[in-house]
């Protein structure tokens, strides 16, 4: 029997419309019905790859605008209409002259851009288009985030390769955009969706797996759940207890992250706790009540605490976490979170519909944005940037004084300094983490209270870049290294030459001069086969310090070790890198690294340690 999909069109549509009608004034329900008819009447020829009318997808866009992501009469409009611009032959201009600049703005983010040349690829000028829009209005992107989600809806009718394009997209991008927005429950049907299509066998596997363990395992949970509702109704808290189990996706990356199979996977599911707040109490102090409560019934896992009520994540997400040990000897996860933070989970950045709390979001965007732009990357480097940049999860660290510093997930004390300010970050050189003494390249967890000690003689390094993590660290280290001078040679790496040697150059392919001793083999073996490549040079010191050990043998005696440092440290003004000593039958040797500036510094300094007492030997490596 053929589906009736008038009525099909209609109901629908009704549906978004009665959502709006709570809100909205007759007018702006005026202005949504025109928008609705336009559509219908531009789409009606057009069919969706599974054989459906084509309005069914801007009528299903506009309603997760208008229900689940709650936003106003424009951003519902723009839901109907986002596609019209781009599949039809209405323009843009028409939109604008019936429904506004604001609508007009909305439905031009989103309309991709028809022919021309692509930089690099035609996703990504879409994803600049999108990010470049935030600068404006975040309503952009939302309305965006609405379309993906239908659209991966509705992915089965695709075919396999599109599939996988448009479920690539979604995890890239797409997904962990919605986390970054708080949009919890968007971000995760957007990562389920996409592994389905992805890895279907996977997928298909996990669910079943999942399915299995949420029956053996419901008659345990279920009376641990009525035990804490028990606990909580006993002292008149009002309060809904849930056991949820975590989606495929979650569960999959756990599994590789901790490279365990599904049985060996610890807290698969969570039991969450969400409570009425009385009046004349706050969040925290309901929050720290009902954890009371159940610590004193339960078995509390030590360290298990994680407070995110006065330190939320950075995608606005509040709750407080502690591990329980169950009746059935297991610790279980437990989430204790008010009704608003439960509901601001689902709706993320626009749930405090403050301008405030919006401009808060698309400032850190344009930030970002902005010292992206700065940097001339092609467009594939700038989409990877901000990815990595701004959409992973992220780290709460601290300063000494207090003050958050957010970072992304593997960061290290060179991202941290780079956070708290550029000079600091190019002048770091040692930390303290939670007081304890730390290099710069020491990685860093939540909570970590982070101290940067700066010095005026250090510089970013080359090696630097391998730890830094945030786009801002890696940027600056990037840009100072650039901006240095050239070095006019390349010393080799196997004779290791320093200024006052005799050396002698070799011009190499790149047409750089590699510099090397007059006796080192390599320069040899060159030199008898491109002679006309030779040149010479005159090698002289700077203020560069190049690394050195020496070798020192001496008979043992009573502060011998002292007197060596304080050689070289005192008398000679070094900084040793290393000092590495043995004694066996009364012969000491040792081994000293330091940094010199030319070979005659290092034959003085050579001089003056064959001058200690007991010194029989000093001898370069």
């Amino acid at each position: 029997m053929e589906k009736n999909y008038d009525e099909i069109i209609d109901a629908r549509a009704g549906h978004v419309f009665d959502v709006m009608a709570r809100t909205a004034s007759p007018k702006d329900m005026d202005r949504l019905r025109e928008a609705f008819a336009l559509a219908r009447e531009a789409h009606a020829p057009q069919r969706r790859k599974g054989g459906e009318p084509y309005i069914l997808h801007p009528i299903a866009v506009a309603g997760i605008i208008a229900e689940d992501l709650n936003l106003g009469v424009n951003p519902v409009i723009a839901g109907f209409l986002h596609d019209v611009v781009e599949d039809t032959d209405i323009p843009l201009s028409e939109i604008q002259a019936r429904f506004g600049d604001d609508v007009a703005f909305l439905v031009g983010v989103v309309t991709k851009a028809k022919g021309g040349k692509h930089s690099k690829s035609k996703q990504v000028d879409n994803y600049r288009q999108m990010l470049d829009s935030v600068q404006y209005d975040i309503r952009a992107l939302l309305v965006k985030l609405a379309d993906r989600l239908h659209n991966m809806r509705t992915l089965s009718a695709m075919a396999p390769a599109k599939q996988m394009k448009i479920a690539g997209e979604t995890d890239y991008f797409y997904a962990p955009l919605a986390n970054r927005l708080g949009l919890f429950h968007i971000k995760t049907e957007l990562e389920n969706l996409s592994f389905r299509f992805r890895c279907p066998q996977e997928y298909n596997q996990l669910t079943g797996l999942i399915e299995r363990d949420r029956v053996a395992q419901s008659e345990r949970l279920n009376e641990f759940a009525r035990q804490i509702g028990e606990t909580l109704d006993r002292a008149g808290i009002r309060a809904d207890v849930i056991v949820e189990y975590r989606a495929p996706y979650s569960i999959w990356r756990k599994m590789r992250k901790q490279n365990v199979d599904f049985d060996h996977l610890n807290h698969r599911h969570f039991t969450e706790i969400v409570f009425d707040v009385p009046q004349g109490m706050t969040e925290k102090e309901m929050a720290l009540r009902v954890y009371a409560l159940l610590t004193s019934r339960f078995k509390e896992l030590p360290g298990s605490v994680a407070n995110y009520i006065d330190a939320p994540k950075e995608n606005g997400y509040q709750s407080f976490h502690v591990k329980l040990l169950a009746h059935f000897g297991r610790w279980q996860e437990v989430h204790m979170s008010s009704r608003r933070m439960k509901r601001n989970s689902r709706l993320g950045c626009i749930a405090e519909r403050s301008d405030r709390n919006i401009h808060r979001w698309i400032d850190r965007f344009r930030d970002v944005l902005k010292e992206l732009s700065r940097s001339h990357l092609d467009d594939s480097s700038f989409i990877e940037k901000v990815v990595t940049t701004f959409y992973n999860d992220d780290i709460m660290t601290f300063t000494p004084e207090g003050r958050t510093v957010m970072l992304p997930q593997g960061s290290t004390v060179i991202d941290f300094a780079y956070e708290v300010g550029r000079l600091v970050g190019e002048k770091a050189k040692y930390a303290r983490i939670n007081g304890y003494l730390s290099s710069i390249k020491a990685p860093l967890r939540r909570g970590d209270v982070v101290e940067v000690f700066t010095a005026d003689d250090v510089h970013p390094m080359s090696d630097w870049l391998e730890v830094a993590v945030s786009y801002k660290a890696k940027n600056a280290i990037k840009n100072y290294i650039n901006s240095q001078a050239v070095p006019l040679f390349r010393s080799c790496s196997h004779c290791h030459p320093i200024p006052g040697e005799e050396v002698v150059g070799f011009k190499g392919n790149d047409n750089r001069v590699s510099l090397h001793k007059r006796d080192c083999e390599i320069v040899i073996k060159l030199a008898s086969q491109h002679g006309d490549r030779i040149r010479s040079i005159n090698f002289l010191p700077d203020e560069t310090l190049y690394p050195e050990r020496i070798a020192v043998r001496a008979v043992d005696r009573y502060h011998l070790f002292i007197d060596l440092v304080d050689c070289i440290t005192n008398k000679l003004h070094l900084n040793m890198q290393s000092i590495n000593t043995t004694t066996a039958d009364n012969i000491v040797t040792s081994t000293i690294s330091f940094g010199v500036h030319s070979f005659d510094e290092l034959q003085s300094i050579i001089r003056h340690i064959s001058t200690i007492p007991g010194v029989d030997e000093v001898k370069r490596l």
